[in-house]
């Protein structure tokens, strides 16, 4: 999608469509909705005025009103998008609203449209806080941009629906909102591509994206924004002895990848400034190995490199917005088959480490593998570690599929983490890593078992990381539950979502402010 801002009088502006945002401004629990647009351009206000007050539109979030043929205005049509509540309002409403925008047009056959910027003034401070301009901007483009595709990907009679034309529409202001407009309009499509590269990379079949090809398209997105990249496969880790990793790879057919990207930055460091370290699972089909999962649903395994997709993804945002310290990703990619050489039930590995892990479920792969890209990353000179992982259904059983699994062993870590959620606008809910559930991991022939049984099995997961990530300060995200959109919504087709790209971009940049 070409995306495009320009400053100009919306009314005026020729275009297949016109998208306006609209609020409810109804108080109290029984009020009749009481929708009023984000504008102030008498002409389009004018235009709207016969439809707002037939009471058709409640101005719900993402519902929309088509009117053909406005009067008064250059648009061929004119839609109006519902933000919700006035008093509830957040910048990510204004995120979901785009998207359900550019929905609304692709099964139209509307390739070409254009959203007014939404003028928060056009209501009083009672109705409506000041919004800031550059996050609005920013989250603007991105609902836009991570709406537009659909993944038919290999369909033989897939359709283009396309929306191949936006244009942002910002009504003439001080040259200062110019600048700060454009500053977030810039950043919104960088994160934007961010995602988007990272869904792609989700919603490969495990037959295209083995360890080896996430690897190079890894390299080339690397090759392409100025990070460093190296891959490595088998040999590296016996170089590391990554025992648990190779333990994981072994039974496949298919070598493993262990990636390494490093965004440097240009000017000076801080001598203290922390180095940030990002791991990511990149379990390309899990099968279950020798514990072999049902076959029901089993399709859905090639998602479980969801967490390195999201490393990923984050880097490539990261090289573009240039913050001012060192960022270290460990990606640990590969297969988990029941072949005649797979580990099994009983064997104990050796990690990177030096801890023994008696392995009581072979399903239970994808700490193994971080439990050595987290150690690794941490000789690399990581200072602060996140890891994000599609690890244990039992995060989905307790959180369902609204909530990413939080984990870290340092409050202030976890705080400065959630102090850029409501700029990402994604959701989280932290979960106790607290030492007394150390026990159920305890194992009498090892070290640790790689499982604590059914009874809190997203928190005795985590609490097996928590012993590689030592007293490093550490996050845990577990989105088994949100990488992948099982139902449509009004603002997000089915498919791979991206999760967390947006917020660990957030978290590594509040390091560098």
């Amino acid at each position: 999608m070409d995306t495009k801002l320009i400053f100009a009088e919306p009314a005026a502006h020729q275009t297949a469509m016109l998208v306006i945002f609209a609020v409810d401004i109804a108080v109290g629990k029984d009020a009749e909705p009481l929708p009023v647009l984000l504008t102030t351009s008498d002409p389009i206000t004018n235009a709207a005025a016969r439809a707002i007050a037939s009471g058709e539109f409640k101005g719900n979030l993402g519902e929309n009103l088509l009117l053909h043929a406005p009067a008064g205005l250059k648009a061929e049509r004119l839609l109006i998008i519902g933000l919700g509540k006035a008093k509830t309002l957040s910048v990510n409403e204004i995120r979901k609203a785009a998207g359900a925008a550019v929905r609304a047009a692709k099964p139209r056959g509307i390739r070409e449209i254009s959203i007014a910027f939404p003028e928060d003034h056009a209501l009083s401070d009672e109705h409506l806080e000041e919004l800031p301009c550059t996050l609005t901007a920013r989250v603007l483009v991105e609902g836009a941009e991570i709406a537009e595709l659909d993944w038919d990907t290999y369909r033989s009679d897939r359709k283009d629906l396309s929306v191949y034309t936006l244009t942002v529409v910002v009504k003439a202001g001080e040259r200062s909102t110019r600048q700060e407009i454009q500053s977030g309009f810039d950043e919104g499509l960088i994160v934007a591509a961010a995602q988007n590269f990272a869904r792609h990379l989700v919603n490969e079949p495990g037959n295209v994206l083995t360890p080896t090809v996430l690897g190079a398209r890894t390299k080339a997105m690397c090759d392409e924004v100025g990070l460093a990249c190296e891959v490595y496969s088998t040999s590296k880790l016996e170089e590391l002895k990554m025992g648990a990793f190779a333990a994981v790879a072994q039974g496949s057919a298919e070598p493993p990848a262990l990636i390494v990207m490093t965004y440097t930055p240009a000017g000076p460091v801080e001598p203290d400034a922390p180095v940030i370290g990002l791991v990511g699972k990149g379990i390309t089909f899990d099968t279950g190995g020798i514990s072999i999962k049902p076959a029901d649903n089993m399709e859905k395994m090639k998602y479980d490199m969801a967490g390195s997709a999201a490393m990923i993804g984050a880097m490539r945002a990261i090289a573009q917005l240039k913050p001012n310290l060192k960022v270290i990703s460990v990606i640990c990619s590969a297969e988990n088959m029941p072949d005649g050489k797979a580990f099994k039930p009983g064997d104990v590995v050796t990690a990177m480490s030096g801890k023994t892990i008696e392995i009581i479920n072979t399903d239970a792969e994808g700490r193994l593998v971080l439990a050595d890209g987290l150690h690794y990353a941490k000789t690399l000179g990581c200072t602060h570690l996140i890891d994000a992982a599609t690890l244990t259904g039992a995060c989905v059983v307790a959180l369902g599929y609204l909530n990413v699994g939080l984990f870290s062993n340092d409050d202030a870590t976890w705080e400065q983490f959630m102090a850029g959620v409501p700029r990402s606008g994604e959701k989280f809910w932290r979960l106790p890593c607290t030492d007394d559930y150390r026990d159920q991991i305890k194992s009498q022939i090892g070290d640790i078992m790689n499982t604590g049984g059914r009874a809190a099995g997203a928190v005795t997961a985590a609490m097996f990381l928590k012993e590689f990530a030592g007293d490093t300060p550490w996050i845990h995200l577990d989105i088994a539950g949100c990488a992948w959109n099982e139902e449509q919504k009004p603002w997000l087709p089915k498919g791979p979502t991206g999760i967390a790209v947006r917020s660990i971009v957030e978290w590594v940049r509040s390091y560098s402010a």
